[in-house]
């Protein structure tokens, strides 16, 4: 009516009254909602209460979350797993939304799957007028190789230091970017296919840095090459 937009720490009518973002609250809530709300969400205007998943979320938030978006991990390993990408995710950026969870949860059935080739460490180096360079360690079943080299640019550079050692004589056919979610801190899931003696085969890998996500695809679709259970061809 007046134009004014309600401050979000606002009490009670404000976008953050039944927010919460921290584990010991966030769980408390779940347990027994009146243990930090003396009234209800719904009786004030509000859907809901909010739980914010971010770097101070405990476990039982991050469990919910996943089964209210459909997704049942088959193991508690795989659960600890998960919310270990979640929490080194939650360090890089402030809210974690649904769209990264899907990103994580799908990135930790891949990472789930036989693992030839795993990224230990990698640094590249992007500066105008000069040649992008890219230095990675990768581990090769337990075994840690290096290389280097330099490329068109920082993804070009972190390919070709991958293939100085694995020399997998992939062929490189689609490259593809697509944000999860907004803001700059969003993370970029990257697409790569690769194609070696008649099989094609679809990598992918998401982080928050881009050209991470670029390696973690790579080497996804080179472990999937490495796999003789992979099919064919990927479905398209």
């Amino acid at each position: 009516i007046t134009g004014i937009h309600v401050q979000p720490n606002k009490a009670i009518v404000g976008a953050n009254a039944f927010s919460h973002s921290s584990g010991i609250h966030q769980d408390g809530v779940l347990k027994h909602r009146e243990t930090y709300e003396i009234m209800r969400a719904e009786d004030v205007g509000w859907n809901a209460n909010k739980l914010t998943l971010g770097k101070l979320s405990g476990r039982n938030a991050f469990r919910t979350r996943l089964k209210e978006l459909g997704i049942e991990l088959e193991s508690e390993d795989l659960l600890n797993a998960a919310f270990a990408r979640f929490k080194n995710l939650a360090d890089k950026k402030s809210e974690i939304f649904d769209e990264d969870l899907h990103a994580l949860v799908s990135d930790e059935f891949i990472s789930e799957a036989a693992e030839c080739f795993k990224l230990v460490y990698l640094q590249v180096a992007s500066i105008t007028g000069e040649v992008p360079h890219a230095i990675i360690t990768v581990s090769e079943n337990g075994i840690e190789k290096r290389a280097e080299a330099d490329g068109g640019g920082p993804v070009d550079a972190a390919f070709k230091a991958i293939e100085k050692m694995v020399n997998s004589g992939a062929e490189l056919q689609l490259y593809s970017v697509n944000n999860i979610t907004s803001g700059t801190d969003a993370q970029g899931e990257v697409t790569v296919r690769l194609a070696k003696g008649g099989r094609i085969v679809n990598g992918q890998g998401a982080d928050t840095d881009i050209v991470i996500a670029s390696v973690k695809a790579y080497l996804n679709a080179l472990n999937k090459i490495q796999s003789k259970s992979e099919r064919a061809h990927p479905q398209v």
